[in-house]
């Protein structure tokens, strides 16, 4: 284990992190708020931090898988350590587990939040933006935004990118890493920007711009009590596409660029858009067909739209209460907090790509029970997937079957009942934000005990970093050099 690499790059992290607060520092300074000082120490303790793991260049500067896995899942528990640092100092959240919470909510764009919705309108504007700016930047993962300037560790720092990019298979888009990063980025923040622009003709900037920030990242905390529902029609709209936009897979807008259209539809984005596209035909229909909701036709598309777009995107924006749907479609958007967006984008959950594979070795092994001589590869998109992947598939849905029983167990003391607990569990290993019952849209997360807050903020690292970054931490062969 090059332990000096490992704290190398956590220097580089906190001098990034310090530029990311300047964000909510001069939102402090422009609407003259006292949290100007809160994030201030913040950056000074990030200062501080980076001048002690910087302070000597190592002689091994090679990143391998180990310290590939190990730099990432560090890198986020440290970025949320110092990020909750503000939350507390300000008073606005004054336990640090609960602060803890939060922030690890905004980086791995989950959006669950322990801050009552009737509280959001009266917080600093700094510390809103700082909220929705942490989905930002960890929508596309830190660790790339700094490759993208930072040659960190040669030709083998595609350990990093593996290990912090979501979805089963990462691949460079062009031959250098550090090209590919910056590619990556610069797509993700030219549709941060269209976003903002076609959202600023119907918001106030400030509004737009959390909105963009928190969309991108496919966050979703709210800045209104109401969330999205208090924006107009247009602006609802414009989220959803957006919604959906960012959880396609980054390498199809690539392709798109340089004119490769069939490649860029690939498998995994038809069966994403045929699941959105029939989720909101199901539930517009069940809410339509069921007595007591009143909704227009253009009305029960427009919210059914929203809300699967919001669940499978995991972003968790909401312009309805669907805690109140009816069971039929409060099931659906449940399931489609397990499958999640498509792998290379913000998005979270299982992913699309994985679902495909799961189907396909299924079918696959019910095929040689019949024909047992027969010899027949998985393939997607007329490619042949690697037992490697299937395999790795395969020991994703097993730990992540583990953790999310584990967790339900460890933080059922606490719920009130078994929808709250497993929503809970599901909307946080997932990524989502929102679950059902006290969790729901309505709800919050502020009634958990700080034990089960901790698994809950775990699950949330969890399943952002894909699980094993953060399981092998706790293996004792990890950490032998």
């Amino acid at each position: 284990m090059n332990f000096q690499i490992i704290k190398r790059t956590l220097g580089f992290l906190m001098l990034f992190e310090a530029i990311f607060f300047l964000v909510p520092t001069l939102t402090a300074a422009i609407y003259w708020e006292k949290e100007f000082f809160d994030f201030l120490i913040a950056i000074g303790i990030c200062l501080a931090v980076a001048g002690l793991c910087l302070f000597r260049k190592p002689k091994n500067t090679n990143i391998y898988a180990k310290e590939g896995f190990v730099i990432v899942a560090l890198s986020w528990i440290a970025l949320s350590l110092v990020g909750a640092v503000p939350f507390v100092t300000s008073g606005v959240i004054p336990s640090y587990v609960d602060a803890l919470f939060e922030t690890i909510s905004g980086f791995t764009t989950t959006g669950s939040s322990v801050i009552p919705s009737e509280q959001l309108e009266s917080l600093p504007k700094s510390i809103l933006m700082w909220r929705s700016f942490t989905h930002w930047v960890g929508g596309m993962g830190v660790l790339v935004l700094i490759m993208a300037f930072l040659p960190l560790s040669g030709a083998r720092n595609m350990h990093l990118m593996k290990a912090e990019s979501p979805g089963p298979q990462v691949s460079k888009l062009v031959p250098k890493v550090r090209s590919t990063a910056k590619v990556l980025y610069l797509i993700y923040a030219a549709m941060t920007v269209l976003m903002f622009v076609l959202l600023v003709f119907d918001m106030p900037v400030f509004d737009a711009l959390n909105t963009a920030f928190a969309t991108a990242g496919t966050g979703g905390f709210a800045i209104k009590s109401d969330s999205m529902a208090g924006y107009s029609a247009y602006s609802q709209i414009v989220t959803t596409v957006f919604m959906v936009l960012f959880s396609i897979n980054f390498n199809s807008y690539f392709l798109i660029l340089l004119g490769k259209i069939k490649e860029a539809f690939n498998l995994e984005v038809r069966v994403f858009l045929g699941i959105v596209f029939a989720a909101i035909a199901a539930i517009a229909l069940n809410v339509l067909l069921t007595d007591g909701y009143g909704y227009s036709v253009g009305e029960a598309i427009l919210h059914s739209s929203f809300s699967v777009a919001s669940i499978i995107s995991t972003t968790g924006f909401a312009t309805e209460n669907f805690d109140l749907w009816p069971a039929f479609s409060k099931t659906i958007l449940v399931l489609l907090m397990f499958i999640g967006a498509c792998a290379g984008s913000t998005g979270g959950g299982i992913k699309v790509s994985r679902t495909i594979i799961l189907y396909k070795g299924a079918t696959h092994e019910m095929k040689r029970v019949l024909h047992s001589k027969q010899v027949k590869k998985i393939t997607v998109d007329g490619r042949i997937v690697e037992h490697e992947v299937v395999r790795n598939v395969n020991a994703y849905i097993i730990a992540y079957i583990l953790i999310f029983v584990a967790s339900l167990l460890l933080i059922s003391f606490d719920c009130q009942d078994l929808t709250t607990g497993f929503t809970a569990v599901a909307t946080t290993l997932n990524n989502v934000g929102p679950g059902l019952g006290a969790v729901g849209p309505a709800g919050n997360f502020a009634f958990f005990s700080d034990f089960s807050t901790l698994v809950l903020s775990f699950n949330m690292l969890a399943g952002r970093l894909e699980l094993f970054p953060i399981l092998l931490l706790f293996a004792p062969s990890t950490w032998r050099k």
